[in-house]
């Protein structure tokens, strides 16, 4: 079992910058490729990013590529995800997951979700 927790949420201007954070616990995330989505009010949830394993390959959506920038820290058993240049449609609980196959855009693959954290870009 892994246990996702994210952190870093909160109310930001357009323009902005967040860092969340997604913490694992129970097994080490260096098993696991750890992918963020998120969903706004009265919409499907949406893949952002992924990263695998090692963190030598990243995937982002097109509406947040060269905004966003994804890391992880394995001796930290931590993934940061770096969010700048916010805009309001940005606002929506981000979730962070874990899979143990290859990043992927397919909910389905991924095995542990965290509870989510809010953030919210006002215009």
């Amino acid at each position: 079992q892994v246990q996702l927790v994210e952190s870093g949420g909160g109310l930001v201007q357009a323009g902005g910058s967040l860092r969340l954070s997604c913490a694992a616990s129970g097994r080490t995330v260096s098993n696991y490729a750890i992918a963020w989505f998120r969903q706004a009010p009265g919409k499907e949830r949406d893949s952002v990013v992924c990263i695998s394993t090692s963190g030598g390959t990243t995937y982002y959506a097109d509406s947040v590529e060269g905004r966003f920038t994804i890391s992880r820290d394995n001796a930290k058993n931590t993934v940061y995800l770096q969010m700048s240049s916010l805009k309001p449609e940005d606002t929506a609980v981000y979730y962070c997951s874990a899979s143990g196959l290859r990043c992927s855009w397919n909910e389905r693959v991924y095995n542990y979700w965290g509870r989510g954290t809010q953030v919210t870009v006002s215009s």
